[in-house]
C-alpha cells in the first residue's frame, strides 16, 4: 500500500457536515482497522492517510483537517517527532495520539508533544467517538488516570526546590532538572529542547548524574529517582 492515500468511501455516506480527519500511521493493516471503525459512523471521513513524517506534514498542510489521529509507534514512538513538527509548522491544528498501550510515560510525552488526548486503539466505538468530538471541542481526550498522573505532575513541579533529594544531594539545579525529564520518559532530544540546551550538554549532564548516583545506566539512574521520589511523595 502507498505511504499515503485518499481514502475509499466508506460503507455509510458521510454526513454533510462530517469531521474532516487525517490519519498517520506506519502500519497499512491498522490504518485500514481505524479507518472502518471512525467512518463507520458516518460522523467522520478520512480525508487522507500517510506512513511518514513528509507525508504527514504535507497532507496536513494541504487538506487543513478538523482533527489529525496519529498512531504513537509503541514502543519507539515514531509518532511523536511527527507531532512536535506539526505543531511547529501548524499549531492550530488538533492532534489526537492513538496507541495500543496504557503507557503513562508515553502518553505524557504525547502531550507534551503537542496533543490534546491520546486513545486507546481498541476503545469501542462509542468511546472513541466521544473523545474525538470532545478533543474538537476544545476538551483534553485522555483517561482520569492520565489526568490524574497529570495533576500529580502539576503538584510535584509546585513543590519549591528538586523533586528528589537523596541523602548524596550532590546533582546540580541543573542535573535535577535533567533527571526529573529523564524519568517523565524523556530522551536526549526532549531534554534539549525542553531546557534550551545542546543535545552534547545534555548527554555531558546525563555522564554527571549518572557518575553521582553510582550507576551505569540511565535506566538505574530513573529506578533510584522513583524509588526516592515515592518516599517523600
Amino acid at each position: 500500500m502507498s505511504s499515503k492515500s485518499t481514502t475509499t468511501a466508506p460503507s455509510r455516506a458521510p454526513a454533510r457536515d462530517a469531521v474532516r480527519l487525517v490519519l498517520i500511521d506506519r502500519d497499512a493493516l491498522a490504518r485500514r482497522a481505524m479507518r472502518e471503525e471512525i467512518t463507520a459512523s458516518g460522523e467522520f471521513v478520512v480525508a487522507a492517510e500517510a506512513a511518514h513524517e513528509d507525508d504527514a506534514i504535507d497532507l496536513v498542510r494541504r487538506e487543513q483537517p478538523d482533527l489529525v489521529l496519529i498512531d504513537i509507534g509503541y514502543p519507539r514512538l515514531e509518532g511523536i517527532p511527527i507531532a512536535k513538527e506539526l505543531r511547529r509548522q501548524l499549531p492550530a491544528t488538533r492532534m489526537v495520539f492513538c496507541s495500543i498501550t496504557d503507557d503513562e510515560d508515553a502518553a505524557v510525552r504525547a502531550l507534551r508533544a503537542g496533543a490534546v488526548g491520546i486513545v486507546r486503539k481498541d476503545l469501542d466505538i462509542g468511546p472513541l467517538m466521544r473523545a474525538l468530538h470532545g478533543a474538537l471541542a476544545g476538551e483534553a481526550a485522555i483517561s482520569r488516570q492520565l489526568g490524574m498522573r497529570l495533576i500529580e505532575e502539576l503538584y510535584r513541579q509546585s513543590e519549591p526546590g528538586p523533586r528528589l533529594r537523596p541523602a548524596g544531594g550532590e546533582l546540580t539545579a541543573r542535573e535535577w532538572q535533567v533527571l526529573d525529564l529523564l524519568i517523565d520518559g524523556a530522551g536526549t532530544t526532549d531534554i534539549a529542547e525542553a531546557l534550551g540546551l545542546a543535545v552534547e550538554t545534555v548527554r555531558s549532564h546525563i555522564k554527571h548524574v549518572l557518575r553521582k548516583l553510582g550507576v551505569r545506566t540511565r535506566s538505574e539512574a530513573v529506578e533510584i529517582a522513583r524509588r526516592l521520589r515515592g518516599r517523600s511523595s
